[in-house]
Formats: C-alpha cells, structure tokens, sequence
C-alpha cells in the first residue's frame, strides 16, 4: 500500500472539495523490515525515493514514470520509508544475483511474482532467479535460487549509495574491502553525508563456489583486500567482492549479512546473535521476524469493519512501526551502551501522531528513542528537527523548531522511568536558545511565522516539566515566553500573520491545537467566528475540485493554494485540523472531516495512500483516527471522536484500553451515505468504566492506566460535548472530566 501513485475512487460529498498540493504517492516500499529495526532489505531500481519503483523525483502532482516496468538491479539495504525529498539517499550494499558477465552489473531486470509480507520480500528476476530476502533487527538474509548455469555468482557492490535521480547519488568516501576466506568477507564504507562507518560482515553459503575480490567490473585474481584512502565523485569505480560457481537447477544460495556502525567486530557479532549456528539461517530468521510483527501488531485490534477497511488498519499500524531505526548499542559517537536512533526523519510530522502511537503500544522503544535523542543533543548541542544516518545539509531545520520537547513532556506526564529528569529538563531549556530560539527569546516572534508557534509551544511544553521537578521561577520564566503564541497571530483575520510557509499556506497552519486554544478562539472572534473560519477551510459548502495531475502549470498550482483549503491527509502540516472543532464545541464537525478523510483518502492496493507517508506519521493519522482518539501531543490529552470499528482494543504495557460501541453501521471505503444507509459516525453519549463522560477528551493517563469507553452512536448530530471544552491554559476549571 502506497508504493504507486495514488489510485482511489473521485472523492464525493465534503472530500471533493479538498485539494492535494503534494505528490500523490505514498513512496513506501514493500521490503522487508523488523519492527523500528535498524535494517530493511529490497530490490533496487533507483527510483526516488526509497530505491524502489518506476518514479522519479517530484514535489507535486501526480508521479511522472522514470521506468517503463517494475525493475530492479539488486537488493540494497536501509531504504527510507514514505518520505520525500532528503537530498542524502541510503540504499547501501547491493546484492545481485547474477548469471551474466560481471560487465552488465548495474543492468536492471524485470520484476516478476512479487510477494510482500511482514518481514519477508520475494520476487523473480527475468534472469529466472528466485529471489528472497529476510531481515532481523541487525543483520538481513537473501535466498536465491538459480536456474541451470555453469557460472553463476552473486555479487556485492559496496560502492552503491543513494538514488539514480540527478544528485541522488552517494559516493562513498572511503572504503576498505577483505575477504576472509571460506565463504566469508568484510567492508567497511563511509559514504557522502555520513558522518560514520557503515561495516557489513559477509557470509554466504555457496559450497565448492570461487571468493574473489573485484573493481570497476574487472576480477581481482588472488587478491584478498581493498583499501581506498580517497574517493571522489569523479574517481569512483564500483568495488566489491563475489561468489562464483555452477548451479543446478533449483540450487539455492543463502548470503546472510550483519551490519553495525561500530566496527566489523560488533557486525559479525550481530550476525551471529541473530543467524546463530543454524545454517542455512533463512527460515529462523524470518519466523523470529514474523514473530516479532506479530506481537507488536497484536498491541492494536479491531473488531468488525469491512475486510478492506480492516486491511487498510492493519498496514497503517505494520507502517507506523518501521521507523524511527532503533539500533541498540551502535551509536558511533558515544562508547557505552544504549539505544542509539536514527532516521528520524519527519519529526515535524511524526510528533503529533507516531510519537504518541509508540508512546501507547511499545513504551519502551518510546523512551529508548527519547534517550538517544538527549544523547544527540549532548554531542552535538541540540536537539534534531530530523536525526538521520545521512546528515549535515539534511537538517530541514527551517521546518520546525523544538520539536523533542514535546515528546519528552508527554513522557514526564506519563510517569516514564528510565530517564533522568533533571539531566533531561537542563537540554530542554538550552535548546530553547538555538536557531529562531534567540529570536524568538528576544523579540517573542520570528519568521517562518510557524516557528513562533513552534517555540512558544515549546516553552509552554518545558515548564510543566521544569514545574513538576520544583523549579518554579524557571517554569514561570518559561510559561510567559509559552504566552507569546498570540504574537504569531493578527487579530483583525484571526489568522497567522502573512509569512513564509512550508508546503501550505497561513490557513494549514492557523488551526494547530495550541495550549490555550480558548484564547485563540476568542482572538478569531469566538466560537461562531472560528467555526466560520474552519468551514471555510474545510470546503463546507464549497464545490468540489480538480487534483493537479503530471506537471501542473505553475498556475494551477498558484490557484490552488489559493484556496486556502484543508489538505486532505495528502500533506501532513494541518493534520489535526479537524480537531480544533471540539474546542469550539463542534464535535460533529470533527465526525463530518474524519468520517470523509477515513472514507476516501485512504484504500487497498499499491495506490492506497493519498500522499507521502512520511516515516508512519500519516499512517499513525489514520490508525487513531479510526479508533476515535486523537492525541494532542504535549498536552497529555486524547480527544474523542466516532470511531471506524465497532470495537477496539489498544494494549499499553499490561493495560487494555477498551473502546466499545452501540449503534455503529458499517461503512465501506470510497461510498457515502448516497448509496448506503447513512453512517453512525456521531458520538451521542458516552461512558468511562460506566460512569457517564459529557466532554470530548479523557487524560492521556486515563488511556494509559487501561479501561473501558463505551461510546454510543448515531447517524446525526447530537448534545454531547458540546458544552465542555478540552482544557486550555487560560482556563484551569477545563481539565479532564475523569479527574474532577
């Protein structure tokens, strides 16, 4: 799902009227990956931008083809997922099985027979090979079997790096290349833009088959190592090492690789941990990975649903779990244990809704992520807006500002162990100060407008942590700079005042659920004013239009932004936009965009996804929405809603939280009430472990603790919540019904 161009039915009703400024692919990739592991594995085209696929690069519009036909010229290793542009591409290692002369290495053949499975990858060559790829946490193994062939070979480039688009490649800069004889070989590779080693430790079962070393597509006869001191673009010829020798028909060959960034040491012993004595070590692998995506996506159920609504479910949770990488004790930059993460790659969008997800379902690997982000900000003074292996120019720190901190306030909230507070609160403060943070402390504005909202959030963020651990003049100090929101605001539109955006517009981001959104309504106007502004954002009444298709002219482009219009889940910058209906005490209103975007904006099939994934964050979008929470991250807050399943069951640490339903209607993907009984999609009342709740949002705790929400549900509009609002800093009486 989401590896073609979008590919759904003409959106009707309220969705029509949403417009898509961004490409419409979700550029996710089916290889195979373990959950948040450090390694994937996949066929190799070159393709923008994970390595996979037929598209080239684009930024708008529909996907312009770069191949005729699904290809691939091997098998490569840390492919990005669902994200978009990133200057510095991965794609490290590739694994070609071959049956031709060296000299072709780098043709691409035809794909053929392809099979995606949680943790597995399968497809066949033109060639006639077999292909089969598996992953652990550390290390990945192929399986190939060969036709009849008197010379076949599989070859390792350690050369290969990044994308075949223009400036997608990643040269290496330095590498050194040893075969350790019986099957057995190392390397070692700092690539373009990689401030570290990449060390892959070699084995392959290929009994009676020739080692050998070669360079710019030539044999090295004899030879046993390759060093290169300095690489440049202009210098490069791809380098590597063979397997070599006769097949017979069906003969299989298991080449199993073990990767660290610490040395070659640590890859072998990553790949004995995983592959242990078992050989050939393809199946235990695979089953242990299997496994291990079982468990994690056991954390999430859902009762009832159409068979493709539940699909759709289920791979929005299997792609919420690939990334952030998560690598246990690799970190190049500190010598002692720990978690050390990287391809954090879209925080500005995963923090709102993936960071709560992991936070929920794998609590552990939540902290392990925020530790290693502390650690980061210790080596290098702050911390990442995107923490990737690929850094430097990447840092896309013109994005957003301050982003950790609220992640790290949802934890202290949440009564996390396993972190020093203290330790945590000093690089919180400190980061403050970076960037537009001097600004900002200065002036208490700064451009990109959104950055303003960024910091001030951040302050109001820091201070409950700085509060809770009794440093109340800090916290003060902290929560009047959190006030200075409202300077990014001009009270005569109730808009944010006129900046620059990235990817939208003032209207997609003038709607964030900010810490005192009582008082950003009442800067609009009031409720009515702010409801007004809202429908008008999300086309309530509004015609339906026209997505940009192969290159839009720059005037379709203009005229769309022009609209001023909701995004429709195919750019992430106003995703909780919906929200900001409850605060106005227009909960059905949030139902009429959610039940739309759930209707239309997602479906089966490799064009299922309305926009770029995005490292899980949109797919986190979606699975929240369809459970009927969404949380306000940094506010320790979920907020209610209809949800798409007659029952759920989310599974935090030793907890259940339950949510049940009376009255749902099942609702197929791409149809409306025009063709089917109208939906269920209104909360008419609902109860908490039985006791009646009248507001739209439950404390974040609450959900953790494990319990049971019974929401009823109807086909039209009702009282219920209504009346109170979710909590706002200017209003203190406005806090969780459950806690009164």
């Amino acid at each position: 799902m989401g590896t073609t161009a979008t590919d759904l039915p003409r959106a009707r009703g309220l969705a029509a009227t949403w417009w898509w400024p961004k490409p419409q692919v979700g550029n996710t990739h089916p290889g195979a990956t373990s959950p948040l592991g450090m390694v994937s594995a996949c066929a190799y085209s070159g393709a923008y931008p994970t390595g996979y696929g037929r598209y080239t690069k684009n930024t708008e519009g529909v996907p312009e083809e770069m191949f005729e036909r699904l290809q691939a010229s091997g098998f490569t290793h840390f492919q990005q997922s669902g994200t978009g542009a990133i200057r510095k591409y991965y794609n490290y290692v590739r694994v070609t099985p071959m049956v031709q002369p060296l000299d072709v290495l780098g043709e691409a053949w035809p794909l053929h027979d392809e099979v995606a499975e949680a943790g597995y990858y399968a497809a066949t060559l033109d060639t006639g090979i077999r292909c089969e790829l598996t992953v652990g946490a550390k290390v990945a193994v192929h399986r190939y079997t060969f036709p009849e062939h008197g010379s076949a070979r599989v070859v390792v480039d350690l050369s290969c790096g990044g994308l075949a688009i223009e400036h997608g490649r990643t040269v290496p800069l330095r590498a050194q290349v040893e075969g350790m004889g019986q099957g057995r070989a190392q390397g070692t590779v700092v690539m373009e833009g990689v401030p570290l080693s990449v060390y892959v430790d070699v084995d392959v079962d290929s009994p009676g088959w020739r080692q050998m070393l070669w360079y710019d597509r030539r044999l090295i006869d004899g030879g046993t190592r390759l060093d290169f001191d300095s690489i440049r673009h202009t210098t490069l010829r791809p380098f590597g090492m063979l397997f070599m020798g006769p097949a017979e028909p069906g003969q299989t060959v298991e080449v199993r690789l073990g990767f660290s960034l610490r040395g070659c040491d640590q890859a072998r012993q990553n790949l004995e941990r995983e592959c242990g004595g078992t050989r050939p070590a393809f199946d235990a692998v695979r089953s242990r990975t299997q496994a291990r995506w079982s468990e994690h996506l056991d954390r999430v159920q859902v009762e009832g649903g159409t068979p493709a609504r539940r699909t759709v479910f289920a791979t929005a949770l299997y792609h919420s779990l690939i990334k952030p990488c998560v690598a246990d004790d690799e970190s190049p930059f500190w010598p002692n244990p720990g978690p050390y993460a990287f391809d954090v790659c879209t925080m500005w969008d995963i923090y709102k809704t993936q960071l709560p997800l992991l936070a929920a379902i794998v609590p552990d690997r939540a902290m392990d992520l925020l530790e290693s982000l502390i650690r980061v900000c210790e080596e290098e003074g702050n911390f990442p807006i995107g923490y990737r292996m690929a850094r430097g120019a990447d840092r896309f720190f013109r994005q957003a500002s301050a982003l950790a901190h609220i992640a790290l306030t949802d934890a202290h909230a949440l009564g996390r162990p396993g972190l020093d507070w203290n330790w945590a609160l000093v690089h919180m403060v400190d980061d403050l100060r970076r960037l537009y943070g001097e600004d900002f402390f200065e002036h208490g504005v700064v451009h990109p407008i959104t950055h303003t909202l960024d910091l001030a959030y951040a302050h109001h963020c820091t201070a409950q942590v700085a509060r809770a651990l009794n440093d109340h003049h800090l916290a003060d100090d902290l929560e009047d700079r959190g006030r200075q929101w409202s300077n990014a605001f001009d009270p005569s539109t109730g808009l944010l005042r006129d900046s620059e955006f990235y990817e939208g517009g003032k209207w997609n981001y003038s709607f964030r659920l900010l810490h005192d959104m009582a008082a950003r309504i009442a800067l609009a106007g009031g409720d009515g004013a702010f409801i007004d502004k809202l429908d008008r954002f999300f086309g309530f009444g509004a015609a339906p239009v026209r997505q940009p298709g192969r290159r839009p002219r720059a005037a379709e482009m203009a005229a769309g932004y022009a609209l001023n219009r909701f995004e429709g889940l195919n750019n992430e910058p106003d995703m909780e936009a919906p929200w900001a209906y409850h605060y106005a005490g227009r909960p059905d209103r949030t139902a009429q965009v959610v039940h739309g975007a759930l209707t239309w904006q997602f479906g089966t099939g490799p064009g299922g996804l309305p926009g770029n994934d995005d490292s899980g964050g949109l797919s986190s979008w979606y699975v929240w929405a369809s459970l009927g929470l969404f949380p306000v991250a940094g506010q320790n807050l979920f907020l209610i809603n209809a949800p798409a399943f007659a029952r759920a069951v989310l599974r935090i640490g030793g907890n259940e939280f339950v949510i049940e339903t009376s009255g749902h209607r099942e609702t197929p993907i791409g149809v409306d009430g025009i063709d089917h009984d109208p939906p269920a999609r209104y909360v008419q009342s609902a109860t908490l472990n039985g006791k009646p709740v009248h507001a739209t949002h439950l404390n974040a705790a609450t959900v953790h603790r494990g319990g049971l929400l019974h929401l009823r549900l109807g086909p039209g509009p009702s009282a219920w919540g209504r009346r109170i609002r979710p909590p706002s800093l200017s209003d203190p009486s406005m806090t969780p019904e459950e806690e009164r």
